[in-house]
């Protein structure tokens, strides 16, 4: 689903009551067809919409007993956390072997360019950070990107890479 339709989505979900958390989780494709389509027709509508906060808290209501106790709370976020993980695992592991070494990690990460970024924080050229250093780093960034929108510049790993 391209950007500009999930961005209608998410806005009719705010539309409709259906909640901001909901919609925010499915702007940033956290949510998949199969979770949206709630009826399970093959086709996600209004009326799926409407019951999705429903199906969402009946989801996590492992015990059915009307309320979210913290363990179903927890036992939902770490659900989605280890989605999450195996989803990012996949893409990691380009050759598909089922493990990832250090060097097919720091290969497709962004490791050399974060180290770089952090460098340029060293402003005596002594060759390290110092904590005084680092924290004027940090508020330089913040000062930049304050009332910054992700989408807009690159968001927070931007700064690391200019």
């Amino acid at each position: 689903m391209k950007i500009a339709r999930l961005s209608i989505l998410a806005a009719s979900l705010m539309a409709t009551g259906t909640g901001a958390a909901f919609a925010l989780e499915t702007a940033k494709g956290r949510m998949t067809f199969e979770q949206l389509d709630v009826d399970g027709s093959g086709e996600i509508t209004r009326e799926d919409l409407e019951m999705l906060p429903a199906a969402r808290f009946a989801e996590m209501d492992a015990d059915g007993s009307g309320d979210i106790s913290e363990a179903e709370f927890v036992a939902a976020a770490q659900a989605r956390a280890g989605e999450a993980a195996t989803r990012m695992f996949a893409r990691l592991d380009a050759d598909g072997d089922g493990v990832l070494s250090q060097d097919a990690l720091a290969a497709r990460g962004h490791h050399g360019g974060r180290l770089r970024g952090i460098m340029r924080l060293d402003s005596d050229d002594s060759g390290g950070v110092s904590a005084e250093e680092f924290e004027a780093g940090m508020e330089r960034f913040a000062r930049r990107h304050r009332g910054h929108r992700r989408g807009n510049g690159g968001g927070w790993w931007s700064f690391w890479r200019n």
